[in-house]
């Protein structure tokens, strides 16, 4: 169940992203000011996963911590929702597919229509089978291999949301 809320809430995002890039949220996004801020609080929330998810990694691994998470299908959708929307990559992604096409194709609004809700059932199909797929799998899958995969993530995160704060910071 709490995988199903973290997949509904970043197809809920992914939604909401092409219905914005359908009324040309790009243009507006391409505009320094508004584009620096986007990125940085982007940045800022990274970094901010990337270090909880860290921490979750490095807790399991101690021997010593008596940390327990507890996942909630709340829970989930609230942080899918949140590290998904504040991903400027994300707008940028659908910007871009939707720009692209309605160029490419010469494609009218209501074939963008139809495209945009495609597109938007393919996040969902796609994260529902390979959620399905990691169940499966999950038994095999020694905790302390979860333990540092989590902290290999949590430090890309992490690493990925300073180059992205630079680079916003460098370039606006």
């Amino acid at each position: 169940m709490n995988s199903l809320s973290g997949i509904l809430a970043v197809t809920l995002v992914d939604y909401i992203y092409i219905n914005l890039s359908l009324i040309g949220i790009g243009k507006l996004l391409q505009k320094n000011g508004i584009k620096k801020k986007f990125g940085i609080t982007g940045s800022v929330i990274l970094v901010l996963f990337g270090l909880m998810i860290l921490h979750k990694g490095i807790a399991g691994i101690s021997e010593t911590a008596h940390v327990v998470s507890v996942w909630t299908p709340l829970s989930s959708f609230t942080s899918c929702f949140i590290l998904t929307i504040s991903s400027p990559l994300t707008i940028v992604f659908w910007s871009s597919i939707f720009s692209a096409k309605a160029i490419e194709k010469n494609y009218q609004k209501n074939q963008l229509m139809i495209f945009a809700i495609g597109t938007g059932l393919s996040t969902f199909v796609f994260l529902s089978l390979s959620m399905y797929i990691l169940s499966m799998l999950k038994s095999g899958i020694p905790a302390w291999l979860v333990q540092i995969l989590n902290c290999v993530v949590g430090g890309v995160l992490i690493f990925y949301g300073i180059i992205r704060a630079i680079k916003t910071l460098k370039n606006g």
